[in-house]
């Protein structure tokens, strides 16, 4: 090879490199966050570019954190004039249906905590002009993500209330651009103020955290003088029990005891009496229910933090109603028993909606509280049985009774240890254990099915243990499926769980259609059981049986809650990572 020849090489080397390094730089420029661009260009990331070029000012050039604080501020003053919206209706509540005045009522106060939530992301958003800690970043994409549900909880109120079509045509349209708005919102501070995640390419079992709970029993840290009042009422001697590996701290404890031998006769009574926003720090207010069945629908407000419910085991301490769609509540305010206040936990209590299969939607609980925890409870009832609404939430050692649709919701969620019971439908019904309501590609949310039992509830056990006695196919035995897609972005994982053979198949039903069957995230990894075969499960784009722990370690309660940081507290048994 001649000298000449190798010059030109060279050159054309060099040439190729500077080209490469410029394109790079250019890419690079164009992905960073702090990069002056135009809405268009900024736009092309969410999920209505269209929606979110006709709301960002086009006037000016800027960053995605100029843009998303605009976005964010923007949001927060139509929360406000949607809030104002609400309450003219409510104001003319003589002229409107019961149904309607009753789905009014949930919207607003939906629509406030909107604006609390706008509110507290706003000031975090305009402080800095870079990503976020982890944990400052998940709440804010927790907080903006619960908007979303809000609106879509709403939305799904006002479109029942068939009979009041003035307010359901005068609440919808406004309601679905703010939907859009807050959409654009969620999607600029998850590209600029959130971390990327990184891929877990190996995953070390943790293994079980804290033994607090073992056995019904716990270590905790209170005074000498609510230590006695706890030992007595419960009949535990604490100092007897098991050392935990993590003390729970109890401010102050309250007993609820139907024969007036405690400080309360009713749950509600004992909830409104204790004090309000209680720092995390100060320690839980406890309040012990003895054994009974509870005739109550019982709310724990949003300012009622760090509260703790013991009951007396599952069967023993009962809080039951029967509200139902049916009957004239929507869906959200059917249930027996409300919880909206950040750091809730309940243990050894069973919560029932008795309204029965005939009545549709009819809920348990309805859970719309941040890093909440529920331990060793049941939630008995048919269709709609526990609505996780929002936010945060693990469920432990928990028993799950339903049939249509029984576990809904769009909080982002793990199941660990918990028994989940298929029930006997009604006649041309079929079971589907979950619905999630994801509607956009940026909420944090979903839910993660953690070394879970599921298996026919004895109804539906002695169904089909009929029909294949009597090889009778005119016996209706109701069909039960591990979920189907209630939004466009549904997504649950079943991961180490045991399914018996009362699974269909196919695994999964569509929602309607093809509706959300390329947009879902259905998956399912190392499950026993016969039911666990994936050979003939459903083909969608969205279904997934995942290969390695590596894919699967995302939805575990230390990556999906980043539960290591806050449940520790509660004093509940949880598996960091898989087992």
């Amino acid at each position: 090879m001649t000298s000449k020849l190798l010059s030109i090489l060279a050159t054309s080397f060099l040439i190729l490199f500077y080209i490469s390094a410029i394109i790079s730089i250019s890419t690079s420029a164009e992905t960073s966050p702090n990069t002056t661009t135009t809405p268009k260009n900024l736009c092309k990331t969410t999920p209505d570019p269209s929606y979110c070029k006709s709301v960002l000012p086009t006037h000016t050039h800027g960053n995605v954190y100029d843009y998303g604080r605009f976005s964010v501020r923007k949001s927060l003053s139509q929360a406000r004039k949607f809030l104002s919206l609400i309450e003219k209706y409510l104001r003319r509540r003589s002229t409107l249906s019961v149904a309607a005045v009753r789905a009014l009522e949930d919207c607003r106060s939906l629509a406030i905590l909107n604006m609390e939530f706008l509110s507290s992301s706003f000031q975090t958003v305009n402080k800095t002009s870079r990503v976020l800690s982890t944990l400052k970043a998940e709440d804010i994409q927790t907080f903006l993500s619960a908007i979303l549900t809000n609106q879509q909880t709403c939305l799904d109120g006002i479109q029942g209330t068939a009979s009041s079509w003035n307010v359901k045509n005068g609440i919808s349209i406004p309601l679905a651009n703010d939907t859009k708005l807050y959409s654009v919102s969620l999607a600029l501070v998850t590209r600029g103020w959130v971390p990327k995640k990184k891929k877990v390419t190996t995953w070390t079992p943790k293994g079980e955290q804290l033994k607090g709970f073992r056995k019904g029993h716990m270590k905790m840290k209170m005074s000498s003088q609510n230590r006695v009042v706890y030992e007595t009422v419960s009949r535990r001697n604490l100092a007897d029990q098991e050392v935990a590996d993590a003390e729970v701290l109890v401010r102050d404890i309250v007993t609820v005891s139907q024969d007036g031998s405690g400080n309360f006769t009713t749950i509600n009574d004992a909830i409104n009496a204790t004090p309000n926003k209680t720092d995390s720090s100060e320690g839980y207010s406890l309040i012990y229910v003895t054994a009974g069945v509870y005739e109550e629908y019982v709310v724990v407000a949003k300012n009622k933090w760090n509260l703790m419910i013991i009951g007396d085991g599952i069967n023993q301490t009962v809080i039951t109603g029967n509200r139902s769609v049916v009957d004239g509540w929507t869906t959200f305010n059917s249930a027996t028993f409300v919880v909206g206040a950040p750091g809730f936990v309940a243990v050894n209590i069973t919560f029932r909606n008795t309204a029965g299969a005939i009545k549709h939607q009819a809920v348990a609980v309805r859970n719309s509280a941040d890093l909440s925890t529920f331990y060793s409870c049941s939630f008995e009832g048919y269709q709609d049985t526990l609505y996780t609404h929002s936010l945060r939430q693990f469920y432990r050692d928990c028993d799950i009774y339903g049939t249509v649709d029984f576990i809904f919701g769009n909080a982002a969620v793990v199941f660990q240890n918990c028994h989940i019971y298929p029930r006997l439908a009604m006649a041309n019904q079929f079971n589907a254990i979950t619905a999630q309501g994801r509607t956009d590609p940026n909420q944090n949310t979903g839910f993660s099915i953690h070394n879970c039992t599921i298996m026919a509830a004895d109804d539906l056990a002695a169904a089909r243990n009929m029909s294949m006695m009597n090889n009778n196919s005119t016996i209706s035995v109701t069909k039960t499926y591990l979920g189907r897609p209630w939004k466009e972005y549904s997504r649950t994982v079943y991961m180490q769980s045991y399914f018996d053979s009362s699974i269909e198949t196919v695994g999964w039903r569509e929602w309607n259609g093809d509706f959300a069957l390329s947009t879902l995230y259905y998956g399912e990894f190392n499950n026993t059981g016969p039911g666990s075969d994936t050979a003939n499960r459903v083909t969608w784009p969205g279904y997934h049986v995942i290969g390695n722990s590596s894919d699967v370690a995302n939805f575990t309660v230390f990556n999906f809650l980043l539960g290591d940081d806050w449940l520790p507290q509660t004093g509940v048994p949880f598996n960091s990572g898989l087992l």
